[in-house]
């Protein structure tokens, strides 16, 4: 079992920045790739960004790539989200995700789930 723990969301205003933080505990850390995914009100899931065990491959939505930047800290069992030039559509709930399956971009590749954390963009 992997146990995940999402923070660092909160309400912020259009152009500015936030960076969310997911710290795992339970099973070594570093044997798994994470993602970020969010969930907006009516809509489904999505995948936001994802990074390998390594940290050497990482993945970004086309709707935040050169906004978000996915990095991991081994030594510290935690993944970050840096969100920069934040919009009013960003506005969701942020999950990160833990998983050892392939297509680190999808929902099928991860086992693990954090609570979310709520991100709100103010316009």
């Amino acid at each position: 079992q992997v146990q995940l723990v999402e923070s660092g969301g909160g309400l912020v205003q259009a152009g500015g920045s936030l960076r969310l933080s997911c710290a795992a505990s339970g099973r070594t850390f570093s044997n798994y790739a994470m993602g970020w995914f969010r969930q907006a009100p009516g809509k489904e899931r999505e995948s936001v960004a994802a990074i390998n065990w390594s940290g050497g491959s990482t993945y970004y939505a086309a709707s935040v790539k050169g906004r978000f930047t996915i990095s991991r800290d081994n030594a510290k069992n935690t993944v970050y989200l840096q969100m920069n030039s934040l919009k009013p559509e960003d506005t969701a709930v942020y999950y990160c995700a833990a998983g050892r399956r392939p297509s680190i971009s999808t929902m099928r590749a991860y086992d693990y789930w954090g609570q979310g954390t709520q991100v709100t963009v103010s316009s």
